[in-house]
C-alpha cells in the first residue's frame, strides 16, 4: 500500500440537544469536554491525548457525518485522495481551520457509500490516564471500533483488505460460504471496522473502550441513578466473537454506543482469521440475554460527504435469515 492508515480516530454525530447528550456522554458515561460552544461538544476519553474521539453537533436531525481514520502523514491523504478518485469514488477536502482540532483531512464515500473521513494531525491536549479524580461514571478510556450495516459485507471485505490493508480477526460465514459479517482492523485488537449484513449503508455502533469489565458493570448503576436506565439496550454480557464484555446503550438521540473491554492481540503475522458458523449460538452471545429485535434492525443514517443529505439506503444481498450480530 502507497498509504499507512493506523486507527480509527473520531466519529462525527449529529444530534438535536446538546444539552441532553451533555448529560448522557459527560455526567453520567464520563467523557471528558475538551471544549464546547452553543453548536458543539469535543469528548475525548481519559487516556486520549487527541483533541477528541467524539464530535457533538448540533441539527434539526440525528444522523452520522462522519467516521474517521488517523494516517500517518499528510502525503498519505494526498495518496488516498488519488486512490480513491481512481477508483471513482467520490472525495472532498476538509482544509485545516475548517474542523477544530483537526488538521487537513480527506472525507470519501467509500465503497459500500459510508462517509469516511482521513485525517493526519490532530491538535494535542493533556491526557488524564492518571487522573483517577476524574474517573467518573463508565471510566471510558478510547475510541475502539466503528460497527456498519452494508449491504454487501463480503464485497466491503474484500476491498478494506486488499485494496485499503486491512487485517481480518473474525468473519461469520454462511452455509454457501458467503461472509455475513467480518471484523477488520489496523491498530493490534480485534478491530477497527466490523461490517454486519443488513440494510445500508448506516452505522450500527461505536465502541468505546473501558478499563475493565467492573467499570462496565458501574457505569449500568450510574446510568440508572442518572435517570437513563431505558438507554441500556443489550447486556452486559461477553460475546463468543472476539470474546468482549460489552453493553450496548443508546443515546438520547438513538444513536448506539457500544462500552467494550476484553479482547485479545491481533499483531502475530502468523495470525489466523476466527471463523463462526451463522448458526452457532456462542458466536453472538457466550452468555447473557439475547439482543432485543431493535439492535438487529435499527441504525443511524449516514449523510452524504457533498449534500450532507441522508443517504438513501438498500437491502442487503444475502437472504436475511434469523437475526445475527457483530459486535
Amino acid at each position: 500500500m502507497d498509504f499507512n492508515i493506523i486507527r480509527c480516530a473520531r466519529a462525527v454525530l449529529h444530534v438535536t440537544d446538546l444539552d441532553k447528550s451533555r448529560e448522557f456522554y459527560v455526567k453520567a458515561l464520563g467523557f471528558i469536554e475538551t471544549e464546547a460552544d452553543d453548536q458543539h461538544i469535543y469528548l475525548r476519553g481519559l487516556e486520549e491525548c487527541g483533541h477528541h474521539s467524539l464530535l457533538l453537533k448540533k441539527s434539526d436531525e440525528a444522523h452520522v457525518e462522519a467516521i474517521s481514520y488517523k494516517v500517518s502523514s499528510e502525503e498519505d491523504l494526498d495518496r488516498l485522495e488519488q486512490f480513491f478518485t481512481l477508483k471513482g469514488m467520490k472525495t472532498i477536502w476538509m482544509e485545516k481551520g475548517t474542523q477544530k482540532g483537526v488538521g487537513r483531512a480527506l472525507r470519501v464515500q467509500d465503497i459500500s457509500g459510508l462517509p469516511i473521513e482521513y485525517f493526519a494531525s490532530m491538535d494535542q491536549v493533556s491526557r488524564m490516564l492518571q487522573r483517577y479524580d476524574l474517573y467518573t461514571g463508565s471510566r471510558v478510556q478510547r475510541i475502539d471500533h466503528f460497527n456498519c450495516m452494508v449491504k454487501d459485507v463480503e464485497k466491503a471485505h474484500d476491498f478494506y483488505i486488499k485494496e485499503l490493508g486491512f487485517a481480518c480477526s473474525e468473519y461469520t460465514e454462511d452455509e454457501h460460504k458467503k461472509i455475513w459479517a467480518a471484523w477488520l482492523h489496523r491498530k493490534h485488537t480485534v478491530h477497527d471496522q466490523a461490517f454486519m449484513n443488513g440494510e445500508g449503508p448506516r452505522i450500527h455502533h461505536i465502541g468505546f473502550w473501558l478499563p475493565d469489565p467492573l467499570a462496565l458493570i458501574h457505569a449500568c448503576d450510574v446510568l440508572a441513578a442518572s435517570g437513563f436506565g431505558k438507554s441500556i439496550e443489550r447486556g452486559p454480557g461477553r460475546h463468543g466473537l472476539s470474546n468482549a464484555f460489552f453493553l450496548y446503550l443508546r443515546d438520547p438521540d438513538g444513536h448506539r454506543i457500544e462500552l467494550y473491554n476484553g479482547d485479545y492481540l491481533t499483531s502475530d503475522p502468523d495470525f489466523n482469521p476466527v471463523c463462526w458458523d451463522l448458526d452457532d449460538p456462542q458466536r453472538q452471545t457466550f452468555w447473557g440475554h439475547e439482543a432485543p429485535d431493535s439492535w438487529f434492525n435499527e441504525a443511524s443514517s449516514v449523510l452524504d460527504i457533498e449534500t450532507r443529505k441522508p443517504l438513501k439506503t438498500g437491502e442487503p444481498t444475502l437472504k436475511k435469515r434469523k437475526p445475527t450480530f457483530v459486535i
